[in-house]
């Protein structure tokens, strides 16, 4: 909560810390509808593919910091919308991690700055341009 020790030593800066308030939460019905999709999507293919459903309770937690009693009610309606939208696309990333495992399992081309994604190292995709790699993973 860095934006405490901040709004203590300017309060122009305080003031402009809760105008933000709005375009924080202004994608909330969005991320929603995008989370929705995602589920029927995640409910109804992953049966399809084969491929083992994401635990939701293991990235996304709503409910444990507004037992806090050191924070204000706002602060924990904040780290209710935090627990919920960041491990939200945690959670969405999985599936899609999972989806892409499925469906391609390349890498993609090492680029300068380009940050490899986690889950094609750990579910050790084909190199990007190794045609004998893909073969044997793919074409057996």
């Amino acid at each position: 909560m860095l934006y405490k020790n901040i709004n203590r030593k300017s309060p122009i800066r305080a003031l402009l810390n809760g105008l933000t308030m709005p375009i924080i939460w202004a994608p909330l019905p969005f991320i929603l509808l995008l989370d929705i999709m995602m589920e029927i999507y995640h409910r109804l293919c992953f049966p399809i593919y084969g491929i083992e459903y994401v635990k939701r309770s293991e990235y996304i937690q709503v409910l444990d910091r507004n037992k806090l009693q050191y924070l204000h009610w706002f602060e924990k309606l904040g780290c209710m919308y935090c627990g919920y939208v960041n491990g939200g696309f945690l959670y969405m990333k999985e599936i899609a991690g999972r989806t892409e495992h499925y469906w391609c399992g390349i890498m993609h081309e090492a680029k300068p700055n380009f940050k490899t994604q986690q889950h094609q190292l750990d579910n050790e995709f084909a190199q990007f341009d190794n045609k004998d790699e893909f073969d044997q993973k793919y074409n057996q």
